[in-house]
């Protein structure tokens, strides 16, 4: 546990430095600013595979699924590509959410750092779920593999190209239980007017980000467990993929319409995890088999998308 506890306090108090000291005051996120940070957030992402190494190499954390050292390395690198190539549907809905809202470019880098702190906690519920579930009923793989083949096909058929956060369910729900202002009061999330609290339009756009995250995990978490059970693994390369998810927002948002044929590339990705996880009991790919299928879905949706001129 003390390996758990390191790494979530170390998470806790980055959020804390950048919210208190990196981004004290409140700006917008250039594309330049935004670069930075998402190179570094990778940066320390691969190299926290040398750590993955260095506990699994030294048996200082638990090992259920007796992985050696370096497919513990290869799964962790694995994992943590899926889960940021998935961030990227993450990002376009993030993205359509502020401008629903109408939130300005100044205040969405704070409504997103309290989105993280919401998102850690719901994943780690639902890695602990998923994990025990796949150790003790080993016919939920196959539960998992059917859905992430539903949520492929859902995307290749772009059910939620109209997608519109202020017609959600959600949206109306809040709105009956809670006082809702249609006015930004700067930072704040809660305003007092007429002698009545009520939620301005970032607490709305916090709340859905928060639950359409929840709604992402459904699919990256299943994806992630057909790689590997071994919840450490997940957790932390869930984790560092979502810290680096707002750098990443602010640094792609503006090129969303140049990435048109990304979403082929999940399509790709969510297909082949689905397959994986129904034929695991069958057939066991080598790890590297996996990592090469993800990059080169990444890479040809990106290739496609900036080679390929658009019609118009």
């Amino acid at each position: 546990m003390i390996v758990w506890i390191v790494f979530i306090t170390l998470v806790l108090i980055f959020l804390a430095l950048d919210l208190g000291v990196f981004h004290k005051d409140e700006h917008v996120i250039k594309s330049k600013e935004a670069g930075i940070w998402t190179a570094i957030f990778v940066t320390v992402a691969f190299a926290f595979s040398g750590v993955i190494y260095w506990l699994f190499s030294e048996e200082i954390i638990a090992n259920p699924t007796g992985l050696s050292p370096n497919d513990a390395v290869l799964k962790y690198i694995t994992g943590y590509l899926i889960e940021l190539s998935l961030s990227v549907d993450n990002v376009f809905v993030i993205a359509v959410i502020f401008s629903s809202f109408k939130i300005p470019p100044l205040y969405q880098h704070r409504v997103l750092f309290w989105g993280i702190l919401g998102a850690i906690v719901f994943r780690a519920l639902m890695i602990l779920f998923g994990v025990a579930l796949i150790t003790k009923f080993e016919w939920i793989i196959y539960v998992f593999g059917v859905f992430l083949l539903y949520t492929a096909f859902n995307m290749l058929k772009g059910d939620d190209d109209n997608f519109d956060p202020k017609n959600s369910f959600v949206f109306r729900q809040i709105k009956k239980i809670y006082p809702v202002t249609t006015t930004m009061h700067g930072h704040d999330f809660f305003v007092k007017r007429m002698g009545l609290n009520a939620a301005t339009p970032l607490f709305v756009a916090l709340i859905v980000i928060e639950l359409t995250d929840i709604l992402f995990a459904l699919d990256s978490i299943p994806a992630i467990l057909a790689i590997t059970a071994d919840p450490f693994i997940v957790f932390s390369s869930n984790i560092l993929a979502i810290l680096g998810l707002r750098s990443m927002y602010f640094l792609i948002s503006r090129m969303l319409e140049k990435f048109r044929y990304i979403n082929y590339s999940l399509v790709v990705i969510l297909a082949f995890v689905g397959l994986k996880m129904l034929f695991s009991h069958y057939v066991h790919l080598p790890e590297w088999v996996s990592l090469t299928v993800i990059s080169v879905a990444l890479i040809s949706g990106i290739l496609a998308s900036t080679l390929t001129k658009e019609k118009k």
